[in-house]
């Protein structure tokens, strides 16, 4: 399930780089989330089940804004580099979650998981050396730095998404999600909004109906597993951001790029074969 989320994700992010092109990352962020609210909020309203509680809103809160600010860079960044690229410095923020993961969770790391990840590591830095032997402009190295920032911002996410899906429900934390984004980006809006030009608003909607699945898919998952089981399942996005990249913007895949791509499949493999756990014993898990 976590796979099929990011695979999702893999989608909407060539939808986001299209647009942010077009319109600029906080404007496609700002009405994609608009777009979340109106499409999530019957979902939610649905399970009559009320507000969460103060200490449950408080996570969503924590998570959420965590999230928002990790996307916002994350697509600035990925205008000025090819997606594969822009993928893969992200890929710090697994190994970053998981040492977040035994900090603030108390999860106990594996010996397997920490071999996974440095197999997966040993792949990024590949790529990246592929890439610098083609040089690279001011405003790329920019863009790789905000992606890098980004990271982190999104391993703190993945150790709340594991919180949160402890105490609700995936469309309760998808829409706080939404809400939380929509509020952080409307700060903004007063200044920097501009309206969507009529042909973005299908891509709009594709890129927000596809993020929603994405995170309900995640959500359910993070209920199931520990942070530091999934975290390393956030490197096959590199597989399908290649792709991607290739077919929808052009982007040239480089040799080592594939050999890259290649040893972080391996460490997908290397994680997948870890023990079987048990699931937690609460609400959501049920």
């Amino acid at each position: 399930m976590a796979a099929l989320g990011i695979a999702n994700f893999a989608c909407m992010d060539a939808f986001m780089k299209g647009l942010s092109i077009e319109m600029g990352a906080y404007n496609a962020m700002l009405w994609r989330s608009v777009i979340g609210v109106v499409l999530t909020g019957p979902l939610f309203l649905a399970r009559g089940e009320g507000w969460p509680l103060r200490a449950t809103m408080l996570v969503h809160v924590r998570r959420s804004v965590a999230a928002g600010i990790s996307v916002l860079l994350f697509f600035w960044g990925l205008v000025r580099v090819p997606m594969a690229e822009g993928v893969a410095l992200t890929f710090l923020s697994p190994i970053m979650a998981m040492l977040l993961a035994a900090l603030l969770l108390g999860e106990q790391v594996l010996r397997r998981t920490i071999c996974a990840s440095l197999i997966a590591l040993a792949g990024v830095i590949v790529i990246l050396l592929g890439r610098a032997h083609g040089g690279g402009s001011a405003d790329a190295l920019r863009g790789a730095l905000a992606i890098i920032v980004a990271g982190m911002f999104y391993a703190y996410n993945l150790v709340q998404l594991r919180r949160s899906a402890l105490l609700a429900g995936p469309i309760e934390i998808t829409f706080f999600t939404n809400i939380v984004f929509l509020g952080l980006y409307g700060l903004a809006a007063p200044a920097a909004a501009i309206l969507p030009e009529p042909h973005q608003l299908p891509r709009l909607a594709a890129a927000s109906v596809l993020a929603i699945i994405s995170s309900l898919l995640l959500a359910w998952a993070y209920a199931h597993a520990e942070t530091q089981r999934l975290a390393t399942v956030e490197y096959t996005a590199f597989v399908w951001s290649a792709i991607l990249g290739a077919v929808v913007f052009g982007e040239r895949l480089l040799p080592l790029t594939i050999v890259g791509a290649a040893m972080i499949i391996v460490a997908c493999l290397v994680a997948a074969r870890g023990r079987k756990e048990p699931g937690p014993v609460t609400e959501a898990a049920l």
